[in-house]
């Protein structure tokens, strides 16, 4: 099996008074994991729809392999779709169910035999091959609903929040098997979904969605790094953000390190980025709470750089095992920022850092990032 590249291109869709897309523009290349991610509502699902066939846009095109698909219905499109409700049927076992398809289209009875089963080996099914739904988990459902969708060997498979239905642990083991048969079969999927997790752990690229438009697109570790606008800095984990106006901007080596005024720290930053800022511009500065540091003395460098530190105290510490979260009250009636501390040692008489002890917590000029607020 192949997959083609799909072109979005300028597709825009309104009910009523509602925009659900805006001129969306998204190329996503041949065989790409390619997720599609972004709170309810805010369009993602009605442009696979689009993709699919089963909707139309007001405007603009999609494309597969550079030839228009904006006129063909869903049955003649190089697509199938896997929906959040599996759309098995019950009365038929998951044998059957498989080969539906294939008997609709009158494959010889041998081809089928041979196709079921290598479909049901591939979804990891064979033991439960002669069940009927009501005897499968969940996590067994959505993965006879992918094999279902495999067998007509598309080009492209569309994934419409597969495992939203499914509990926490059995969402990460489907996760893992989708990303195994990506890499077997070798298609294009295109995966919506509203949890950042799955998305940064499976995608190629990921396009950010909000309010029917897309705010961004690139890769798990471009996004998550490198947010292009405060929604996806908030949306794409945790973070602490803040409005700030740029002080002074000057070049050092490949980079440029400003300074800046954050009123609500009552302080100048500084942070350094590969883009220069113009001096008065007003933008945000958003720090990943993984990347702060916490400590219980003031440290004037970190490894030879320039530190941002700021005094408080422990407002409230979140034990989770492997790390704990610390929401630390700056002095002076500061924000509260947030801090992962990961313990990476035996913790014999409990965390190092507790409720209400006074700390410093620290970040270099590096490791934060200004990004533009582009939702005002």
């Amino acid at each position: 099996m192949n997959g083609v590249p799909v072109s979005i291109r300028d597709v825009s869709r309104t009910y009523g008074d509602f925009t659900a897309l805006d001129h969306v523009n998204i190329e996503i290349k041949q065989g790409e994991f390619f997720s599609l991610l972004g709170p309810s509502g805010c369009g993602k699902t009605t442009l696979l729809r689009i993709i699919a066939g089963f909707d139309f846009p007001d405007s603009g095109d999609v494309c597969f392999d550079g030839k228009s698909v904006i006129h063909l219905a869903a049955n003649k499109r190089q697509s199938n779709t896997v929906f959040q409700t599996y759309a098995l049927f019950p009365n038929l076992t998951v044998y059957e169910n498989i080969a539906f398809p294939l008997r609709v289209k009158k494959f010889p009875k041998d081809q089928i035999d041979q196709k079921v089963r290598q479909y049901v080996h591939m979804v990891q099914l064979d033991e439960h091959i002669d069940k009927k739904p009501s005897m499968l988990s969940g996590g067994q459902k959505q993965r006879v609903a992918i094999a279902r969708a495999l067998i007509n060997e598309p080009k492209v498979l569309l994934l419409d929040e597969p495992l939203s239905a499914l509990d926490a642990k059995l969402r990460q083991s489907l996760l893992i098997d989708l990303d195994r048969l990506h890499d077997q079969v070798g298609i294009t999927f295109i995966f919506v979904t509203h949890d950042q997790s799955e998305a940064l752990s499976v995608s190629d690229h990921i396009a950010v969605f909000n309010r029917g438009k897309v705010l961004q697109i690139g890769t798990p570790y471009e996004i998550y790094e490198a947010p292009a606008t405060k929604f996806v800095a908030k949306f794409i984990g945790e973070t602490n953000y803040f409005d700030c106006t740029v002080l002074s901007c000057k070049k050092e080596g490949d980079e440029y390190l400003m300074e800046v005024d954050v009123p609500e720290l009552k302080s100048h930053v500084l942070v350094t980025d590969y883009d220069p800022q113009p001096v008065g511009a007003h933008q945000a500065f958003t720090i990943r709470p993984e990347k702060v540091r916490v400590t219980l003395h003031d440290p004037a460098v970190h490894a030879g750089q320039l530190i941002n530190s700021f005094h408080g105290i422990v407002a409230e510490p979140v034990y989770n095992g492997f790390q704990s979260k610390l929401f630390v009250k700056l002095d002076h009636d500061g924000p509260t920022i947030r801090v992962f501390k990961q313990h990476t040692t035996f913790l014999d008489d409990g965390p190092e850092i507790e409720w209400k002890d006074e700390v410093f917590v620290n970040w270099t000029a590096a490791d934060g990032y200004l990004v533009k607020d582009l939702d005002k």
